[in-house]
């Protein structure tokens, strides 16, 4: 169980580090990379999800990173159950240490920002326009094909093996491309509510309410997502 939270919390740490990170750099006042736009932030993420799987997989973690997936995982796959709690337990531990350590780098960033909305883009994702059933509905289909995409290129046959985890990093790069628009692409319940938690606690100067009445968004969308997407993949 150890190694099974540890490996998931250094995974998703160097997730959120990275993806939350290129976001700061993009968003905030006054930095190097400000306004620098969408590209750099979906190609943050991609590198950010490849950075972290790799980490996961290189400390024997199953590379999940996502907690959507691990259920999912559980649900449908050969997979040992008692190790659920503690990966979930590692990857909102280390999406709200990374969090914290992303403030801390932009610290001054975030002081120099007034736009609210803004400083919690760092964190957390919010939809363009807000309708409950469609932001729900574009969570479960970016999740879809972020885990039926995954398991397809896990198979022998799509000669990916080689190349580890940058194949899930690229396939990340293409549904922000694609599909990020509507709700910023969360696709991962800790991803999202890991940081919204830190963004509540942490000191941030003037900062706004965390959108909780959104939260339930990006963590129920992809739990279906990724069970449908399980679901399929075991049919072939």
């Amino acid at each position: 169980m150890g190694s099974a939270f540890f490996s998931e919390f250094v995974g998703t740490a160097i997730l959120i580090v990275f993806g939350a990170g290129v976001v700061a750099n993009v968003v905030l006042n006054k930095t190097k990379g400000n306004s620098s736009g969408w590209i750099v932030i979906t190609f943050g993420w991609g590198m950010a999800v490849y950075m972290g799987v790799s980490a996961s997989l290189a400390l024997e973690g199953p590379g999940h990173l996502n907690p959507a997936v691990t259920i999912a995982m559980a649900v449908v796959a050969d997979f040992d159950i008692a190790d659920v709690l503690p990966m979930i337990a590692g990857q909102f531990a280390g999406a709200i240490a990374a969090s914290t350590i992303i403030f801390i780098a932009y610290k001054q960033h975030f002081d120099e920002t007034e736009n609210k909305d803004l400083k919690l883009a760092v964190f957390c994702t919010a939809p363009a326009i807000r309708n409950t059933t469609w932001n729900l509905a574009t969570e479960i289909i970016g999740t879809f094909i972020l885990v039926l995409g995954a398991s397809l290129l896990s198979l022998p046959k799509s000669n990916t093996g080689q190349l580890g985890a940058l194949p899930v990093g690229l396939l990340v790069l293409a549904i922000g491309l694609s599909l990020g628009g509507p709700t910023g692409y969360a696709i991962n319940p800790a991803r999202d509510l890991g940081p919204r938690i830190a963004h509540f606690i942490l000191p941030i100067k003037d900062k706004r309410d965390s959108d909780w009445s959104y939260s339930w968004i990006p963590v129920v969308g992809p739990i279906i997502g990724a069970l449908l997407a399980v679901f399929l993949f075991k049919q072939f």
